[in-house]
């Protein structure tokens, strides 16, 4: 099974040979005799949210306000590399079981989860944790976070497609009444109160035990909802737009070295094949609605003004979950646990180019962002909060992969503000957590041998710009597919050939090298063909 190494590709120090082999190179985890004491293990507050684009919190050269974002950032690392899966589910099947969802056979989802497959708080309560969840689930393998994913509480939203007035929410699994329209109650804002909730029992009840919170926010994926208020703030900011707002924001990145690539152009006939066409749009949503990334100065007046306030529902939704992840923050600060409480920030996938309508479906009569409204946000303003990057979620090409990844603390972190271009992603977080943790990986679970974790540590990193060895990162989305080896990334949409670019100075994609590297690009290939077949191996079968 052993693969033989391009000698070009081993020039560049890119490692071929068989995902057993890549296996055993995993970097290894502590034994549980190495584990720490519990008074010095960190607490950890994972944070996601859902289809943010790359450029959109402050701290990423987004105009939307981020205090707190921004603060985490000033006192942590920004990674400016950092992967998720292109799409919510498979993302955060990659962060709660520590595999590609592929392997776990959760992209596409098949039945449940093979027994051999640990959720988060499997590996973390092995060294004393306890773990909770507020928020998005979406692990469709284990349906119940409680007795399914073996968290100590959790509140649960199953119900995507309202943000006032949900049907389908639980608490420890249990189904919780729906919520009354026009009650005040607002969805971003109940991930928060319950996530602080959780917080102060632990802190009442287990404050010498650390805990890891899980805070799964949905926001900002449609449907485009938010407070008036917070939508108001940004009335007259996208007036000028999107092409403006995208080239003001590249430039910002530029000048803070989180990039180092040119600004592609927009690219107006792409959109997801699931869109409502342009006809369904006029229909449904109105003449202000529009299909494509086509310039701004083509739209009319009407378009122009209908657009601008999309972006605003955008913004004002990142804004109040920003304003959200501060409060939990201050509940932190109120324990006396900020100084080691490990913050990672990321977003799920790319900002999305998705044009359609669920839930309640929309009323145009109703102001925007309001309940009973059904907006999305687009792929013109998904091509700039992707700034800079190509495509969009569901795409593995850059915008639909590429995260803003923050981490935070103090204890480990002493000096912040740094960034970090190592690669990396959410399979990541598990073997980083479980190394904070010194919490052990035993081979087997359920009496099964489970495959070798597939990501790295990224320990390292916290203190230096730090590379991290690793093979490879494997993508595939929807027939879209990409593996990243070192600077080089092979990549596809689904039925088209192979693209190759040089990541060093073409994160943007934009010089295809496949033509001139036939032999790296067939070397890559066969790697990612050999991942692709050996995880659907370990999945095995669909279960149940």
């Amino acid at each position: 099974m052993n693969a033989r190494i391009s000698p070009e590709i081993s020039r560049r120090g890119f490692i071929g040979g068989s995902l057993a082999w890549s296996a055993a190179m995993t970097q290894s985890l502590p034994s549980a005799s190495a584990q720490a004491p519990e008074r010095q293990r960190p607490n950890f507050l994972i944070i996601v949210a859902d289809d943010m684009g790359f450029s959109d919190p402050g701290c990423y050269g987004g105009e939307v306000h981020t205090p707190n974002l921004d603060r985490l950032a000033r006192g942590g690392v920004r990674f400016t590399q950092a992967y998720s899966t292109a799409r919510c589910w498979p993302s955060r099947t990659c962060l709660l079981t520590g595999y590609y969802a592929q392997q776990v056979r959760m992209d596409p989802p098949k039945g449940r989860l093979p027994r051999w497959t640990r959720v988060l708080p499997d590996y973390l309560k092995r060294a004393g944790y306890r773990c909770y969840h507020s928020g998005k689930w979406h692990l469709m393998g284990a349906p119940k976070p409680v007795a399914d994913g073996h968290f100590d509480r959790s509140y649960v939203i199953h119900d995507h497609n309202r943000f006032f007035d949900p049907d389908d929410h639980q608490l420890d699994d249990a189904p919780l009444p729906p919520i009354r329209r026009d009650s005040g109650f607002y969805l971003t804002t109940e991930i928060a109160n319950r996530g602080i909730e959780f917080l102060a029992e632990h802190h009442a009840h287990h404050a010498a035990t650390p805990f890891c919170l899980y805070l799964a926010f949905t926001s900002p994926h449609f449907p485009l909802q938010a407070p008036p208020a917070d939508i108001e703030r940004y009335r007259d900011r996208y007036q000028s737009g999107w092409d403006r707002v995208r080239k003001e924001r590249w430039q910002r990145l530029r000048d803070a070295g989180l990039i180092r690539c040119p600004l592609p152009p927009a690219e107006p006939d792409i959109a997801p094949a699931w869109n409502m066409s342009p006809e369904e749009l006029q229909r449904e949503i109105g003449p202000g609605e529009v299909a494509r990334a086509v310039p701004w100065d083509t739209l009319s007046s009407e378009q122009q003004i209908f657009q601008a306030r999309k972006m605003a529902i955008h913004a004002a939704m990142v804004s109040r979950m920003d304003a959200e992840i501060g409060r939990a923050l201050d509940q932190i600060e109120r324990m006396g646990a900020m100084e080691n409480t490990v913050i990672v920030f990321v977003s799920d996938n790319g900002a999305s180019a998705e044009q359609i309508i669920r839930g309640d479906m929309h009323d145009p009569a109703r102001p925007m962002g309001s309940a009973g409204t059904f907006l999305c946000l687009g792929p013109g303003w998904s091509t700039a909060s992707n700034t800079p990057f190509r495509l969009h979620k569901s795409w593995v090409h850059e915008g639909g992969i590429a995260s803003p990844f923050i981490v935070h603390w103090p204890r480990g972190i002493p000096t912040g503000g740094g960034l970090r271009h190592t690669p990396c992603h959410v399979i990541d977080l598990i073997p980083t957590l479980c190394d904070l943790a010194g919490a052990s990986v035993e081979p087997e679970w359920n009496g099964v041998t489970a495959p070798a974790l597939p990501g790295r540590s990224l320990v390292r990193a916290f203190r230096s710009d730090a590379p991290i060895a690793r093979p490879y990162l494997y993508f595939h989305h929807i027939g879209n597919r990409a593996l990243r080896m070192g600077d080089w990334k092979l990549v596809a949409a689904a039925k088209e050939p192979w693209e190759l670019y040089d990541m060093r100075g073409d994160r943007s994609e934009m010089r295809d090298r496949a033509a001139r590297e036939t032999a790296r690009v067939a070397e890559m290939e066969r790697i990612w063909q050999q991942c692709d077949r050996e995880f659907a191996a370990q999945a095995g079968p669909a279960e149940g």
